[in-house]
């Protein structure tokens, strides 16, 4: 994954994007220098993560499922970039993907059938092609929950936030006409990165808050369920050296248990919904307490 391009952190900061509405010579020079020194820290990702694609469960102490779900496994799939595709660890186990489908397996009693199609460096822009790649095989293979794990790319590439999140929303809005539930965890606190240092710092965190809040808002509005990883799990990352990977921006294997754990309950209640019997129009009505004081 690239860090950040010098020339478009000082453009875009020099114009406002960054939330300064000014910067001096000195500064530009600063923020230039800061984002070359937290490239070369940090080096390009060359690595492929290991692939945790596969069927999980089903866990003979968990609840059974009702008898017309227990032998359909429950279709998740991983969408996103390096996050979401679990760069960096040495286990498939280790993954995201792995961890909230072992997760799901054990919460619903029903074996879990994992397709994670994320790429390293994927940005909004990608996930329509890795909407393809889910849908390709038709609808009765189509994934029947999905977890949207993205921004970071889209902020270290300076991508105009209006359009990240017209894609994130195209992308949420065709999984649910699919008939999937989806959950996205929000961009990152990229500020929590140890090789950018102030005043870069403050702009990427700055610029992190914003995308994070425009896609919450954009995938509410495309019917699905965000999670504000930034938010919940920012300060944690920012105390805890060991939450991140050896080049020091991707998480390390406990740093992607903790970003999972974060998922897991919106995940869990999307996985809820989708099981839940739909009740007819009468069956609501009837349900509806009266007021006659019987």
């Amino acid at each position: 994954m690239a860090l950040l391009n010098a020339k478009r952190v000082v453009a875009a900061a020099a114009m406002g994007g960054g939330g300064l509405t000014v910067l001096t010579g000195a500064s530009i020079g600063l923020v230039m220098a800061e984002a070359k020194l937290a490239r070369r820290a940090i080096g390009h990702a060359v690595e492929v993560p290991p692939r945790a694609d596969g069927l999980f469960g089903r866990n003979p102490r968990a609840p059974r499922p009702a008898p017309e779900l227990e032998h359909r496994p429950l279709r998740f799939a991983m969408l996103g970039d390096s996050t979401a595709a679990g760069y960096g660890v040495e286990t498939a186990e280790q993954t995201p993907g792995a961890l909230l489908a072992a997760a799901l397996a054990a919460h619903s009693g029903r074996q879990v059938l994992l397709a994670n199609v994320a790429r390293v460096g994927a940005r909004s822009d990608r996930l329509s092609e890795q909407i393809d790649t889910l849908l390709a095989d038709g609808p009765d293979a189509a994934p029947q929950v999905a977890t949207i794990m993205i921004g970071a790319n889209d902020i270290t590439h300076r991508m105009p936030i209006t359009e990240s999140v017209a894609h994130l929303s195209d992308a949420v809005a065709r999984l649910r006409e699919a008939g999937c539930e989806v959950v996205v965890g929000t961009c990152p606190d990229l500020g929590t990165i140890r090789p950018i240092q102030p005043p870069l710092r403050w702009l990427v965190r700055r610029w992190s808050r914003r995308l994070a809040m425009a896609q919450a808002r954009a995938v509410y509005g495309a019917g699905g369920r965000s999670v504000p990883i930034g938010a919940l799990l920012g300060p944690e990352f920012d105390a805890r050296s060991e939450l991140f990977g050896p080049d020091r921006f991707h998480p390390s294997a406990e740093g992607y248990a903790t970003a999972a754990a974060a998922v897991l309950p919106a995940l869990a209640a999307a996985v809820w919904n989708l099981d839940r019997p739909v009740q007819s129009p009468a069956q609501t009505v009837a349900a509806v307490p009266t007021l006659t004081g019987q």
